[in-house]
């Protein structure tokens, strides 16, 4: 399988509620964490011009958010990790970082449907558009219809299905590499600081996307942009080449910590949930 002797063989709905519930729980601790740091991030990308900073109401949108974190930190886990065995499984061991990069984008794909509302709705509150996320929706809804909570979809997979693949295949190809040379299994500050490290990268690389992402969904009804082709012009015409890494520094700095308290969560999770399954099977054994 080219992780550390790990079993080939695996229970598929085992697996994918494991993975669920170290998703669930890592997306939830990190963005708990880190949330301020986030709202910083995004109203220096929609901030056009001379635009003063609001440095007020940093978790504004926190709650709402939450409740579409859990979630799509779950289907996340839930899909990448049996994706992510199978394609193990099948392919050679020398390609498995196909297989991260793979089940990176495919899980990516699965939680975008319930992260990409969550954007809007979080993005509009930290912009002072909203209070409430209720109010969001319903307000959202009723002046841009359905569509309106999927404003930036294409823009979003853009930034976030290479952000899902390279992510987790840095991630995962450190703690082979890690693991071949310690001959062992990586504790928990190991596995955060290669987590800081893949999300660090991963981040930089991704930020023109994101500006365009948070530019696309934060206009609500506006028709500054027509699409992400357009966006990426005018922000080009209107303020320069350097308008695409602003944010950069908040960016790089909540998703490097965020991948670090991620990962960290994450493998601790499933260890536990390891751990307490084997438990269970030697006490079916002894009876």
């Amino acid at each position: 399988m080219g992780e550390g002797g790990e079993e080939k063989s695996f229970n598929f709905l085992q697996v994918l509620l494991e993975g669920s519930i170290a998703g669930g729980t890592a997306g939830v601790v990190v963005e708990t964490a880190l949330y301020p740091i986030d709202t910083i991030k995004t109203r220096l990308q929609a901030a056009r011009g001379g635009s003063r900073i609001e440095w007020k109401g940093l978790y504004s949108g926190l709650a709402g958010n939450l409740a579409g974190v859990l979630p799509a930190s779950a289907i996340f886990v839930g899909v990448y990790e049996p994706t992510k065995r199978k394609l193990l499984e099948t392919l050679p061991e020398n390609l498995s970082a196909v297989a991260h990069f793979t089940a990176g984008a495919i899980g990516g794909i699965a939680a975008s449907l319930v992260r990409v509302p969550t954007e809007v709705v979080k993005q509009r509150m930290q912009t002072g558009q909203f209070k409430k996320a209720p109010d969001a929706v319903r307000l959202i809804v009723a002046k841009e219809g359905f569509k309106g909570l999927y404003a930036g979809y294409g823009s979003f997979l853009l930034r976030d299905l290479p952000f899902d693949a390279i992510q987790f295949c840095i991630y995962e190809q450190l703690r082979i590499g890690y693991k071949l040379v310690a001959k062992r299994e990586l504790n928990d500050p190991e596995n955060a600081l290669i987590g800081a490290f893949a999300g660090a990268i991963t981040g930089a690389i991704t930020t023109p996307l994101d500006v365009m992402k948070t530019r696309l969904m934060v206009q609500g009804q506006g028709t500054q942009y027509s699409g992400i082709v357009n966006c990426a012009q005018t922000i080009l015409r209107e303020e320069g080449p350097r308008a695409f890494l602003k944010g950069i520094e908040p960016r790089v700095l909540w998703i490097g910590i965020g991948g670090s308290i991620f990962f960290g969560v994450l493998e601790k999770t499933k260890s536990m949930l390891a751990e307490r399954r084997n438990r269970e099977l030697r006490a079916l054994k002894d009876e």
